[in-house]
């Protein structure tokens, strides 16, 4: 060789032992004392059934999960707070959802009209098939109610807690305002008509 002799792989290999072990610092943990395992076999065992087996359940165990799910259950439907999903949690949100509820929406209305409009224009006159603009024009009426609703909402809630509703406020107002005051969860915790005020 022109800059000296080649190495022959034992000495190599010596070398490389020698440099690796001068390089560990005697102060740091030399590691987790395992293998790392595969993706696969990390991702299979944190996969969980879908639909927990039961079978092996005593029949005092099952009536107590049932219970435990209708009291949850209950529990959310009332508006109790430890039962509610994270995006219904908090005075805030319990503030927009009685605004919403205080009040006659055109939204709550509009899939029962639906059904209605639906039905009468499968009937065999002409007058029927010009329902479907009728349909329409409630679409229309419940999307300007529900923007009205939420400019009021928003102002009145600046007024109770001094700063600007969270993001997607004005979403969780309008949809609320879509459903039919029946199948609202949390069920409404005020009559229409009723002061809104912060609770």
């Amino acid at each position: 060789m022109l800059f000296g002799k080649k190495k022959e792989p034992t000495e190599l290999t010596a070398a490389n032992a020698a440099v690796s072990q001068t390089a560990v610092d005697p102060s740091r943990p030399q590691g987790k004392g395992r293998p790392t395992p595969k993706r696969r076999d990390a991702e299979a065992a944190n996969r969980r059934p879908l639909v927990q087996d039961t079978k092996g359940r005593s029949p005092e165990e099952k009536a107590r999960i049932r219970a435990e799910r209708a009291r949850a259950r209950d529990g959310m439907m009332r508006g109790e707070e430890k039962y509610l999903m994270e995006r219904d949690r908090g005075p805030e949100r319990r503030f927009l959802r009685d605004a919403v509820d205080v009040r006659w929406n055109i939204g709550e209305i509009l899939l029962p009209a639906m059904i209605v409009i639906l039905a009468l224009s499968l009937l065999p006159y002409a007058w029927s098939r010009s329902l479907f603009m009728l349909a329409y024009g409630v679409m229309l009426f419940g999307i300007v109610d529900a923007w009205l609703l939420w400019r009021r909402t928003r102002s009145r809630f600046v007024q109770a807690f001094g700063k600007e509703p969270g993001r997607g406020s004005a979403w969780y107002v309008a949809l609320r305002s879509f459903q039919m005051r029946s199948s609202r969860v949390p069920r409404p915790a005020v009559q229409r008509g009723d002061e809104l005020h912060r609770r």
